[in-house]
């Protein structure tokens, strides 16, 4: 019988099929030696029966075969990626040793394979990355870029063949990293095609219905939409023909992704999407044509068909980061309706379509891979600074950012994200320039360092010796490289004033003729509520903590520890000071209370607030959601934000219940409407009033054609009072609705 980890007669069947089918397709990136160890590895691990199926019962053999293919068609292969695709079971398993890949393989091949380890390591407990282990994943991508594409290719290899899987809570964990982390990766590195299918397997696991009903209504409109892509496309092709153009020309629906978030964003129907489909004009043209050719069919274009001039994109002049290089207008065409025309060559084709793995076909090819690396190089940076959360945050908002371009006074070009600002600016010329901004001027006109910039500014930063960065200028920056730069600055700032403080107090110690006890001077320390010996000279050098209160604080725990304290019957804890959960639990009174709420794993007292955009009662359903800068929201889990942060933060997101009840009372906004009958307002206080354990803070009515429609705020201890409320207000004559906000 064979064991649950053993390939069935159909799986060993398959990796032949797939063993043939890549030595075919990889005859001319791999050696016949390869090929030869490579099956002699994949012999012996399938034999050994040590390779562990993952979470959705696929064997990793299978998967690295098939991962190999997609490298092989859908990126571009090479010797590397392809070899350290398919000996990454191997090593994981236990078959082969790293040092084993080194010598039948070379460096190249083992460094890849590490990487790959690496990151099968932060998944071995959970199908999904937590955000403390996201720097590692991080430092793997950026130690090989092809590290990058092997992992997008085998998330695209594990989404294409769970659709039947039972795990369903796994498939989900999956599907939502896919959404969050892969898809935009493959977007930032210019994998498109690749992008689009993650995000449409991603909804479809996530959003069953909204994905199948989007594909039904596509099914349903494709006959017209075809007959209108050729109406459409008839009269062009005779045009550009006529100008002695090589080309082709195909149309191509939008994903099912994209018309889901245009839905979304526009609050419509299917119906309401008008830009269902692009045409795409693909030029054969040599490599000194490839923009003249281009303008020539945007001239021909416009003749013909009304441009909408806010619609048009020129990735021609100034190719995006990654590499991306095309002309997208959008026209008026036949029966009134806007088509987008994207207009590239055959090797802009090939790399929107491939991504940045096409920039090894084409030497000396500006952009792409240089982009690429210096985004890399960003991420380095940021690894040496800053917590995970905002690492992740930034890392996250920087991939899928649309770019500006911005010039110097010299006329040097700098892409930026989309929103930055002059600080982000000033870092990338240089962080001592960062450092120093005070400012800019653009078209002779001075601007703050929080100014956002847009597309063609010439920019002169404004400096002065004096200028040191600020912790707010974390809130002005967009870019990782600023936040990173600014992140390390401040803490140099704090280290320097901690080691400042230090020695006022060593001063001041000695001005009294009094030793020093490191000891003593740690639980003193304690006393006043600081369990950081950093944060504590902070306080000191802030002027937060009195020098004078913590030499008398010094002095009382010497006391104590010499047992003088005892000798006079007086307690130390007498002399003791509030600590931090003391403190804090004082100052939050509703919120920080202790045990209302248990969050994750049943750790209690953790530093939370109320989310205002939803106002949770006891009895809602909620989540915790981690707060960038510490402490954690809870929200209801029906929150209006809810999908979003779950969408695009889910590795934020933690279990929360409520533990029972601490006697807090929570403020809740109702909504109600109805017709405006005479004493309407004083039916609705009356019900509020006979209930003691419900308090009206504010109510406000507005009436109108004998409508009315107010809000009302109460306080109140729980859902089931709540919505006993509701009731009684839904009962009074003359209201017709109430709801909650």
């Amino acid at each position: 019988m064979l064991g649950k980890n053993a390939l069935s007669a159909p799986e060993r069947a398959e990796v032949i099929a797939l063993y043939r089918r890549l030595s075919t397709l990889a005859s001319h990136e791999l050696q016949q030696q390869d090929l030869q160890l490579v099956r002699s590895y994949m012999r012996r691990a399938a034999e050994a029966g040590s390779m562990q199926r993952d979470a959705f019962g696929l064997h990793p053999l299978l998967t690295d075969m098939q991962t190999a293919i997609i490298v092989c068609t859908e990126i571009g292969p090479s010797r590397g990626s392809l070899l350290g695709v398919l000996l990454d079971g191997v090593v994981i398993s236990g078959v082969a040793t790293t040092d084993e890949i080194l010598a039948d393989f070379g460096p190249d091949v083992e460094r890849i394979v590490r990487g790959l380890a690496r990151i099968n390591d932060l998944y071995q407990k959970n199908p999904v990355v937590e955000s403390e282990n996201f720097r590692q994943l991080l430092l793997s991508f950026a130690e090989d870029m092809r590290v990058i594409l092997i992992a997008i290719a085998s998330r695209v290899c594990i989404m294409r063949q769970i659709k039947d899987a039972t795990n369903d809570d796994a498939r989900r964990k999956v599907s939502t990293e896919a959404a969050y982390l892969y898809a935009p990766l493959a977007h930032k590195l210019g994998l498109y095609k690749l992008k689009s299918e993650l995000e449409d397997l991603s909804l479809k696991y996530l959003e069953h219905d909204a994905y199948y009903h989007i594909k039904e209504k596509l099914n349903a409109t494709k006959t017209a939409r075809d007959a209108y892509i050729a109406r459409f496309i008839g009269p062009v092709q005779q045009r550009l023909e006529a100008a002695g153009l090589k080309f082709h020309i195909k149309g191509r629906t939008k994903s099912i992704h994209s018309i889901w978030q245009k839905m979304k964003k526009q609050h419509c129907a299917f119906e309401g999407v008008y830009d269902l489909f692009a045409i795409r004009v693909i030029l054969d043209s040599t490599p000194e044509r490839e923009k003249q050719d281009c303008w020539q069919v945007f001239s021909i274009l416009t003749d013909m068909y009304q441009p909408n001039p806010k619609r048009m994109r020129d990735w021609l002049s100034i190719p995006k980061s990654n590499g991306y290089e095309s002309l997208h207008i959008t026209v008026l065409g036949p029966e009134q309706k806007w088509v987008e025309v994207q207009i590239r060559t055959e090797r802009m084709d090939e790399i929107a379509e491939r991504g940045l793995a096409a920039h090894w076909r084409y030497k000396g090819v500006k952009g792409g891979e240089a982009g690429v690396e210096q985004w890399l190089q960003n991420i380095r940076t940021a690894l040496e600074t800053g917590d995970d959360m905002q690492l992740m945050d930034q890392f996250k908002m920087d991939l899928y950012e649309d770019e500006v371009f911005v010039f110097t006074p010299r006329g040097d070009l700098f892409k930026l994200p989309q929103g930055a600002t002059v600080l982000d600016f000033a870092y990338a010329i240089h962080t001592k320039v960062g450092n120093a901004c005070t400012g800019g001027r653009i078209g002779g006109k001075m601007v703050t360092l929080r100014h956002v910039l847009q597309s063609g500014d010439q920019v002169e930063i404004m400096t002065h010796t004096n200028q040191t960065p600020k912790q707010d200028w974390l809130n002005v920056a967009k870019t990782g490289r600023a936040r990173s730069k600014i992140r390390q600055a401040l803490k140099e700032q704090d280290a320097r004033q901690a080691a400042f403080a230090k020695e006022e107090l060593e001063r001041k110690f000695k001005n009294r003729k009094m030793d020093l006890d490191e000891a003593t001077l740690m639980h003193a320390m304690n006393r006043l509520g600081y369990k950081v010996v950093t944060e504590f000279y902070k306080a000191l050098a802030s002027g937060e903590l009195d020098i004078s209160r913590v030499m008398d604080t010094y002095v009382m725990q010497q006391r104590h520890d010499r047992g003088e304290l005892a000798t006079q019957n007086v307690s130390a804890d007498a002399y003791s000071l509030p600590t931090d959960a003391e403190r804090a639990a004082a100052a939050a009174p509703t919120a920080g209370r202790a045990d209302v709420l248990v969050i994750d794993q049943n750790l209690r007292g953790i530093d939370f607030q109320l989310a205002r955009c939803c106002h949770p009662v006891y009895g809602d359903q909620v989540f915790g959601f981690l707060m960038a800068g510490g402490g954690i929201k809870v929200h209801r889990t029906d929150c209006p934000n809810a999908h979003r942060l779950r969408e695009r933060y889910g590795y934020r997101i933690i279990d929360a219940r409520w533990a029972g009840k601490g006697g807090t009372q929570y403020a809740i906004t109702l909504r109600v409407v109805g017709q405006d009958d005479l004493g309407i307002v004083n039916n609705i206080t009356s019900i509020i009033s006979k209930d003691e354990k419900i308090l009206l803070r504010s109510i406000s009515i507005d009436s109108h054609d004998g409508l009315f429609a107010g809000t009302l705020t109460v306080m109140l201890d729980d859902t089931s009072r709540l919505r006993g409320l509701i009731q009684k207000l839904e009962n009074v004559r003359g209201v017709k609705g109430v709801t909650r906000l």
